[in-house]
């Protein structure tokens, strides 16, 4: 038995050889653990992932009232990319969003349990479908900065969804999808539209991508029948086998838990 007193957060994923996700929190290789007990237990302390400050509660996954409040990374752009507003000079952080927005990002499409359009930026791939539980994914386009991926983003929304339903992605293992399929589809229905941008933007701000499908492969031994969550907010101990992790998703016999979600609470961890 090991015990481990750690403050959560995003679980570091990544991709083996052979397109296996591999999780890690922190010092700890959670594929390992798979089909032993854990137990978690929350030990009523809640720190700011980014100034580190005590909370009561928690925000935007991880953060304290007034970073919320202050930091780039916490504003409505963020969540709606097509509200990026750096180049207007209304930066909560200048220097933040040069490093962060005006850097190329993908659209791509995803298989989470049906197809769904999503952004990202260049580098986060393919820890971006990781967290989302993707099976496939499927960067179809290329462009210079955050705003105009949430330009296209939104109109391609009008097609697919745009959220993961993760109740749905934690129930199994989807069907395949023809995803190349789904994108000549719909970038023929936008087509005037992207054009459009190219005009007003430059025509290297947008480059369509001609990519092969990424399978993923997720560590997990079985799925839940019926999926519940724990909540470390109403009961501070979350405990049972390791059955699985999908997403952001550890899976119990007990019960599934969002990790992220609780990111900065301090736990301490048995196995």
């Amino acid at each position: 038995m090991t015990e481990y007193t750690l403050h959560l957060q995003k679980m570091k994923t990544s991709l083996d050889h052979d397109n296996n996700a591999c999780y890690q929190l922190q010092d700890i290789n959670m594929n390992d653990l798979l089909g032993k007990a854990i137990k978690l237990e929350f030990l009523n302390e809640i720190n700011c992932v980014a100034c580190g400050r005590l909370t009561k509660k928690s925000f935007s996954q991880g953060y304290c009232f007034p970073c919320v409040r202050s930091l780039p990374e916490c504003d409505t752009c963020i969540i709606k990319p097509e509200l990026c507003h750096f180049h207007e000079g209304t930066c909560r952080d200048s220097n933040w969003g040069d490093e962060h927005c005006i850097k190329p990002h993908f659209i791509y499409l995803a298989n989470t349990a049906k197809a769904k359009v999503g952004i990202t930026r260049e580098k986060n791939t393919p820890a971006r479908w990781i967290d989302q539980g993707a099976v496939q994914a499927l960067p179809i386009i290329k462009v210079s900065e955050r705003l105009l991926s949430g330009l296209i983003e939104t109109k391609l929304a009008k097609h697919l969804a745009d959220k993961t339903n993760w109740q749905a992605m934690l129930k199994g293992q989807p069907d395949a999808i023809d995803l190349l399929s789904i994108k000549n589809e719909v970038l023929l229905k936008e087509q005037d539209f992207i054009e459009s941008l190219k005009t007003q933007y430059g025509t290297q701000s947008i480059e369509l991508m001609n990519n092969e499908v990424i399978d993923i492969h997720y560590p997990v031994l079985s799925y839940p029948q019926k999926v519940s969550s724990h909540n470390l907010d109403k009961n501070p101990l979350a405990e049972g086998t390791l059955l699985g992790i999908k997403g952001q998703y550890i899976i119990l016999d007990t019960g599934v838990m969002n990790v992220r979600k609780f990111a900065g609470y301090k736990c301490q961890l048995v196995v």
